[in-house]
């Protein structure tokens, strides 16, 4: 006799039939690790024989795809991260599709729709707020979801994957201090994000280590472009007693600083020091080469996207938060103070 599948059966019918709870069907459709490896195997099984599809349209079975999400995409900085998604998305079999939402409702909800349609099988948020609204269509949805370099403090269900950017905030700072600056100042970044605070807490850190108060004066908030970092530079370089080193907070803002001093008649680094954050690939090519913090962007988005694949085949993960480590590479922007 052939058996003929149910196409309205419901999670309670699935519970029953596999002689578990409902709760553990639910576990298995929300990618959760909690569950026998068994026990999975045969509610996977039903819900395939079945025909059995999520609320919201989607499948049980894998498309093999996975979204990455930026709020924009007007920068080097999102390319690597792209560079290392892609990379380790491929070598799986699973592709990638790359949006951005502009930080706008309305991009968000088409992301959202448009995720449900094509039944990717998981989520990479970059430097996003996962707002509870957004976390709870992505549950509703049965994606997981991982972010990268979070905007602000993720829900403690998320993973995250970040860099040590306090320490790299230090290192940048004592590395000047070490050539003999003592005014030296700071393009800080954009307050709302999560990255900005702890890169200018080492950056305090360093200072008072070496007996140094952080002057107001020399700190300048930015938004992590090249305007921004131009303007700042500028500012403090109209000081009557202005800094003889300069750190950004990204590498663009640095470049920023490039131009404020180049339009002041002042060299780099013989007048002024300067040192970025984030090493792209433009930093080792730059007039002169700058020194840098080196933030490892492409194997951030590689560990985003094997993580958010472990999630989807139902794996637990050992470490909910990752920090990969930053270090500083010296080229020729930073020299000791002239005067």
């Amino acid at each position: 006799m052939t058996e003929t599948r149910t196409q309205n059966v419901t999670i309670a019918a699935i519970a029953a039939e596999a002689g578990v709870s409902v709760p553990t069907v639910s576990r298995v459709l929300n990618g959760r690790s909690d569950v026998a490896p068994h026990t999975r195997e045969r509610v996977e099984q039903l819900l395939r024989h079945h025909g059995y599809r999520r609320r919201g349209g989607r499948p049980t079975t894998s498309a093999r795809l996975i979204d990455l999400v930026f709020n924009d995409l007007d920068s080097p900085w999102a390319v690597e991260i792209i560079r290392g998604v892609e990379g380790a998305a491929h070598a799986e079999g699973v592709g990638t599709v790359v949006t951005a939402i502009h930080r706008r409702a309305s991009d968000t909800r088409s992301w959202l729709d448009n995720l449900a349609g094509r039944a990717s099988d998981g989520a990479i948020l970059v430097s996003s707020q996962l707002d509870p609204a957004l976390g709870a269509e992505l549950q509703r949805l049965h994606v997981p979801a991982v972010m990268i370099d979070p905007a602000g403090v993720p829900a403690l269900d998320v993973p995250t994957i970040g860099a040590t950017n306090w320490s790299g905030g230090l290192s940048a700072t004592e590395h000047l201090i070490g050539l003999g600056h003592r005014r030296i100042g700071v393009v800080a970044g954009t307050p709302t994000l999560l990255c900005s605070r702890p890169r200018l807490d080492g950056h305090r850190a360093a200072l008072e280590s070496a007996g140094l108060t952080l002057d107001p004066e020399l700190v300048v908030v930015g938004d992590f472009s090249h305007e921004s970092g131009f303007q700042a530079a500028t500012t403090m370089l109209a000081l009557e007693d202005r800094p003889t080193a300069i750190v950004a907070a990204n590498d663009q803002m640095a470049f920023g600083v490039y131009e404020a001093a180049r339009r002041r008649g002042l060299r780099v680094p013989e007048e002024l020091s300067v040192v970025g954050f984030d090493d792209l690939p433009g930093a080792e090519w730059s007039s002169p080469p700058l020194t840098t913090v080196h933030q490892p962007l492409s194997e951030m988005g590689a560990l985003g996207a094997r993580t958010v694949l472990r999630l989807v085949r139902g794996e637990a993960l050992d470490v909910p938060r990752l920090e990969l480590a930053t270090r500083l590479v010296v080229r020729e922007s930073t020299a000791p103070p002239s005067r």
